[in-house]
């Protein structure tokens, strides 16, 4: 009986809910129309220039001419190598993300440069950021060449031949910036609609003056913030599969990954925002106050403290840090990889469960927030 009166006060909390929001075409102008538009704005380029990328060094030669080539990385102030014990090790990193490419120099190095040949030195990237990969190519080409001029500059034995340096994109042959950032997007659509709607939801009750009349009927706490977030959880899950339609689609972006974990993993980021849209709204009876907090509390950090856009690494440790707070940092991983790369479960297995936690406390400290203000 408790069962069927609970399903009978959801289903008509639920129908009041989606009233509402076909009263209100701006939550469904947001959810289905943003995307869209974010897809187009986002999908033709945007340029950084990272620092301090992490590279690792396999030094198979073990030579004076090698030695002094992995000093020319350790030199660059936009590398930071690191030796690995060889290319399998180097491949193992890059393929946890630990490091953005790894270099290695062959055993035949310096016998082929004392002969007049040419040196082989084989770099691979991490091609998920197009424009980032492109970097670092170069970065590694500009040390080469310095240690190149340096022992020209010694008046050493330079065979005509010099390096020849062999690049190889992995995870993005394409090259292609858009196939980087075309899959974050999700991140900001999934944001705007799961922290800045539900941020407005109880504020709006409150400043209409409705939340008496709800308080009246026999509706419990659970299933009023259960009825709050069920709409909009399904907004947030249809503008996620409008993205990911248009990234497949219009862009042409690869989904390497599994579909159905794309949309787990997109449910709990989901419901992440959600718990904290309802945090936000539980605290503050002003729609206008709640929309400004929703912004600088959800979509600023979505968009600045991701690594979505910007690189991480290259800030300093302080933003790192405070980065970590930040539930869209650990989905644009997720995001990336499941992508562009595949299902690499050591990669998305932590960031969703950091997101599990997030979603926790989030709809804990909404629900407790909530009942302090109905007492």
């Amino acid at each position: 009986m408790r069962d069927g009166s609970f399903r009978m006060r959801l289903r008509g909390f639920l129908r009041k809910e989606f009233l509402q929001i076909r009263r209100d075409p701006s939550s469904i102008l947001l959810a289905l129309v943003m995307p869209v538009v974010l897809l187009f704005l986002f999908g033709y380029g945007v340029s950084l220039n990272p620092t301090r990328v992490p590279l690792a060094v396999v030094d198979a030669d073990r030579s004076q001419a090698a030695a002094e080539l992995v000093a020319r990385f350790r030199l660059s102030p936009y590398l930071e190598p690191r030796l690995a014990a060889s290319a399998q090790q180097a491949a193992a990193l890059l393929q946890r993300g630990e490091v953005d490419g790894f270099v290695e120099i062959r055993e035949d190095f310096s016998a082929n440069l004392l002969q007049g040949g040419r040196g082989q030195v084989q770099l691979v990237v991490n091609g998920v950021d197009a424009n980032r990969a492109r970097l670092i190519q170069g970065y590694v080409r500009g040390a080469v060449e310095k240690w190149h001029l340096l022992r020209r500059a010694r008046g050493e034995p330079v065979p005509a031949g010099g390096v020849r340096l062999r690049p190889r994109i992995r995870f993005n042959a394409a090259n292609d910036s858009r196939n980087f950032l075309v899959p974050g997007l999700v991140v900001l659509i999934m944001t705007l609609i799961g922290t800045l709607l539900t941020a407005l939801v109880v504020a709006r009750e409150w400043e209409r003056g409705t939340l008496e009349s709800i308080l009246v009927t026999p509706l419990r706490l659970r299933e009023l913030l259960l009825g709050k977030i069920v709409p909009y959880y399904i907004l947030g899950m249809l503008g996620m599969l409008l993205s990911v339609a248009g990234a497949r689609w219009i862009f042409h972006v690869p989904l390497r990954g599994s579909f159905g974990l794309l949309l787990l993993l997109s449910s709990i980021f989901l419901i992440a925002s959600l718990g904290l849209g309802l945090a936000i709204s539980a605290t503050v009876r002003v729609q206008f106050v709640a929309a400004q907090i929703a912004i600088i509390a959800g979509f600023l950090p979505a968009f600045f403290l991701s690594g979505l856009l910007f690189d991480l690494d290259s800030t300093p440790a302080f933003i790192r840090l405070v980065s970590h707070l930040i539930p869209a940092r650990y989905f644009v991983a997720i995001s990336h990889t499941l992508f562009l790369a595949g299902n690499i479960g050591s990669v998305f297995w932590p960031n969703a469960l950091a997101l599990l936690l997030m979603a926790a406390f989030f709809l804990l400290a909404a629900r407790r927030k909530l009942s302090k203000r109905l007492e």
